[in-house]
């Protein structure tokens, strides 16, 4: 069991830049796969299952490096056991002082609202320059483990696949949908592609009206409209700060409106300063943005209105005595 999740602990801990070159490398390396794939002895097949299912493919990519490293073709239960003692020896090691993850995959998101990775980059850069490992060696009495982390996730779309609700800042694409003077052909198409029931029809009008306390900005509406009647107006990327599992969990807490890339990039610069300033003894942001009910108020004064997008408010209007 503590196999099983210390492997889940270490293959989360790998840094986005890790995921896009994986990306970019993916069908170079599973062509490589197919032509020469690694073999399992029936133990250590036995063992990789007790992994959870989600991260059982990447845990087995790590395990298969580590054997390849040291010259075999064939992973034997030595071989696992030789990677959990070696990682857990090692932990300190791996610990970077920072986690950026990111939803990836061959193709990359198939629901992508937003593409994030010239954002990604830009957001490592800060990460990096920030010195957070020698920060946290200077406030962390003992070795540094993987929940010593500032944790930061990107997603594509609103499916949130790297559970930006439980990092200490997550990030979350967004196209954000309009009605145009395009004529409707009422065909229902954005209806049935909306998830959230953000889309209907207004037979009155002859037009899609867009509900937008409902509306997540995933673009989908706008995707299936064979005429143009609803387009993306603008494209951006929903912010949620200060998420976090453990002993006394809690979903972070959403920024109002949509913001730009350059806007995403000084919020992120300003949770690391206000992290440097405000935690000692390895305290996680997210316990920062929970005790400190200001934090949020004052990021958005220094931050300022102007830089984000304002998600438009609208109510469905009465037709036929329906609301």
């Amino acid at each position: 069991m503590l196999f099983m999740l210390f492997m889940v602990k270490w293959f989360l801990s790998r840094s986005v830049s890790v995921a896009y070159r994986l990306r970019e490398m993916n069908k170079k390396n599973n062509y490589k796969k197919q032509v020469n794939p690694m073999k399992w002895t029936a133990e250590a097949e036995t063992a990789i299952k007790k992994v959870p299912f989600f991260v059982r493919k990447k845990v087995r990519s790590k395990v298969e490096a580590f054997a390849g490293q040291a010259g075999k073709d064939r992973v034997a239960i030595e071989d696992v056991q030789a990677a959990k003692a070696h990682y857990m020896k090692n932990m300190d090691e791996e610990v970077k002082g920072y986690r950026l993850d990111a939803c990836f995959g061959q193709g990359g998101c198939p629901h992508k609202a937003n593409d994030s990775e010239g954002l990604a980059r830009r957001i490592e850069s800060l990460l990096e320059n920030a010195n957070l490992r020698e920060f946290l060696k200077q406030q962390v009495n003992g070795p540094l483990k993987f929940h010593h982390d500032f944790k930061v996730t990107l997603s594509d779309c609103p499916n949130a696949c790297s559970q930006p609700q439980i990092k200490d800042i997550g990030i979350i694409g967004a196209a954000v949908p309009a009605v145009t003077d395009a004529e409707c052909s009422m065909c229902g198409a954005c209806e049935t592609a909306c998830k959230d029931c953000a889309v209907s029809l207004d037979a009155c009008a002859g037009k899609p009206v867009i509900d937008w306390e409902r509306c997540l900005s995933c673009g989908q509406c706008a995707k299936v409209c064979p005429t143009g009647a609803i387009a993306v107006d603008r494209y951006g990327y929903r912010v949620l700060l200060g998420g976090k599992l453990g002993r006394h969990p809690r979903l972070a807490d959403e920024l109002p409106g949509i913001y730009d890339e350059d806007s995403v990039v000084a919020i992120v610069q300003w949770c690391i300063d206000e992290y440097k300033r405000g935690s000692t003894k390895g305290k996680r942001f997210a316990e920062l943005v929970a005790e400190d009910e200001g934090l949020i108020k004052r990021l958005l004064e220094d931050i300022g209105d102007g830089r984000f997008v304002n998600r438009p408010y609208s109510v469905r209007p009465l037709c036929n005595g329906h609301s």
